[in-house]
């Protein structure tokens, strides 16, 4: 079927470094197929490029390499601690694809984007670009993010997530925003993917709070169960948790998470959600969770939980099930939103259902259809 360029945006971060090395180690049968949505057999026969075909490459600001930063992983328990050493030609491999992120802003590091792109994209089937890089604060509104025409002259509006969207349709690569950033979400840019038949998904992925919220938020639904206030705090550390600590960063992560919430309890709910930098934590992270709500006559009743888990081990497995789902999509010619893959994000682009299990139904009938 040919190759998928998987061109990651934060090459060098936890996430990606893990999903690299994970990828390497499953090929290798070093590793079971565990967290992997795509490998289970609901998919079997669904036509999706192999792990054997994603061919990684990426843009990172950092400079530590690939194999160092999978060793600091292992030192902390992420990565198994013997595994950078099986991997290390995998790991050194992806190194020399990878490439400095443009430090200007504006057309020039459009460029420079695409320029990258296109020649990663040579000799390979399709790529796809799945940015994992630190979350963006809001993107300003701007008349020039309506339509193609208009935004054409003012590329410097765009923020760092929407610049690599917008050079990834222009070099010819789907693209995925496992991150709360705008990205692809503005109509200009939906324009482009359209106008250009390339597929996008996003945004911020699911993976451990807000899953459990699309799985229980239905339930109380479902069971005309009212909801009176949802509140959640979580503990992160490691570098998601130091960008989070800026409350314009902070802003589009929460965000986010209520949209879980609403959408599926079909109306706002009392609650917060707050986000904690506890440096100690490193790549883990908690989530609390106190639910109230009414029962029959009106009895009031709670639910409270806990959620830890490692985000990376949470993050990568999804990242490789996206670059193969959009590797699909490119390849049979999908333009647009990919409702279908909201499955695996907090705020998915396009119509869809809301709710896990309806969302795992539709991606399921979406890969072999």
């Amino acid at each position: 079927m040919g190759k998928i360029g998987v061109w990651l945006v934060g090459a060098r971060g936890s996430v990606a470094t893990t999903a690299i090395a994970g990828a390497a180690a499953m090929r290798a049968g070093l590793a079971a197929r565990t967290g992997c949505v795509t490998e289970l057999p609901d998919f079997a026969g669904a036509d999706l490029p192999g792990l054997e075909d994603l061919v990684f490459a990426g843009h990172d600001v950092v400079d530590t390499p690939l194999v160092k930063r999978a060793e600091h992983l292992a030192a902390a328990g992420v990565l198994p601690s013997t595994l950078p050493a099986a991997v290390t030609a995998e790991l050194e491999a992806a190194e020399a694809r990878l490439r400095p992120a443009p430090a200007e802003g504006g057309r020039s590091a459009i460029d420079r984007i695409v320029a990258d792109l296109t020649a990663f994209r040579a000799g390979l089937d399709h790529v796809v670009v799945v940015n994992v890089s630190s979350t963006e604060p809001p993107c300003a509104p701007h008349p020039a993010h309506e339509s193609l025409a208009a935004l054409e002259g003012a590329l410097d509006t765009l923020p760092s997530s929407a610049q690599y969207a917008y050079a990834a349709f222009r070099a010819g690569c789907g693209f995925v925003d496992f991150t709360p950033s705008t990205g692809a979400r503005l109509p200009a840019l939906d324009e482009l993917a359209r106008t250009a038949g390339l597929p996008y998904a996003g945004r911020d992925g699911k993976t451990g709070e807000t899953l459990l919220r699309s799985v229980l938020a239905p339930m109380f639904a479902q069971r005309a169960l009212n909801v009176l206030s949802w509140s959640g705090t979580n503990l992160l550390g490691g570098g998601d948790g130091a960008t989070l600590a800026d409350p314009g960063a902070a802003s589009s992560k929460n965000a986010s998470k209520q949209q879980v919430l609403s959408r599926n309890l079909g109306r706002e709910v009392d609650g917060e959600v707050h986000i904690d930098y506890v440096p100690a934590l490193g790549d883990w992270k908690t989530a609390w969770d106190h639910v109230l709500f009414e029962g029959f006559l009106g009895t009031r009743m709670t639910l409270q939980l806990t959620w830890q888990g490692c985000d990376s081990a949470l993050a990568a497995p999804l990242v490789l099930d996206l670059a193969r789902l959009t590797g699909k999509a490119c390849r049979e010619g999908v333009a647009g939103p990919v409702a279908e893959f909201g499955f695996f994000f907090k705020d998915p682009a396009g119509d869809g259902p809301h709710d896990l299990a309806s969302q795992y139904a539709a991606l399921r009938e979406w890969a072999h259809r």
